[in-house]
């Protein structure tokens, strides 16, 4: 006859949701660091072309927008290029 009487399942049973719990950390660590963050698909700036708010995207609105001719467009857009490091051929400027 069997002289053992079953305990339950002991402590060890903590052991697999700790192990789940590491498991999940270490995938959203590794996935915030690759830069996987969810809603953050089209940031602008890090796309490589000027945000809503930068100057060079409001020059653009307001040569849209007819409150500058082409002539004064272009110089300004020349200097804030210069200033912040584009290349003027990089956007299809005319030369």
């Amino acid at each position: 006859m069997n002289t053992l009487a079953y305990a339950g399942p002991g402590p060890w049973i903590l052991f697999v949701p700790l192990v789940w719990a590491a498991v999940i950390a270490t995938v959203v660590t590794l996935a915030r660091r690759a830069g996987l963050r969810p809603g953050r698909r089209g940031r602008p700036g890090l796309d490589g072309g000027p945000d809503e708010h930068s100057p060079i995207a409001l020059l653009g609105h307001r040569f849209a927008a007819g409150e500058i001719d082409e002539d004064e467009y272009w110089r300004r857009l020349t200097v804030l290029e210069e200033q912040f490091g584009r290349s003027a051929t990089a956007k299809g400027r005319r030369s």
